[in-house]
């Protein structure tokens, strides 16, 4: 594959590990086994911030949840009724 597409076999990690490395630290490369994506190569900040925003994520129930969310999420429940009703005519 070529380089400059971002995306390797794991043959190409074995004979070009630094190169693939040197790209990693520029953007996410990603990994094919048996021409399939298992693996993504990114950088300490790109990692580091992904986990961040993973742990970001809080549990709530509907009575506390603010307006404006709770509003989208009554649209999107009357969008998804409308549609099974539309579905059943």
């Amino acid at each position: 594959m070529s380089k400059s597409s971002g995306s390797y076999s794991t043959s190409d990690l074995s004979r070009k590990s630094g190169d693939i490395i040197a790209e990693a630290l520029r953007h996410p490369v990603t990994i094919t086994q048996r021409n399939k994506p298992r693996l993504v190569l990114l950088n300490i900040e790109d990692y580091q911030r992904l986990i961040k925003q993973s742990n970001q994520r809080t549990v709530g129930i509907i009575e506390t949840m603010p307006d404006e969310l709770f509003a989208e999420f009554e649209n999107a429940v009357e969008a998804y009724a409308s549609e099974d009703e539309a579905g059943r005519s």
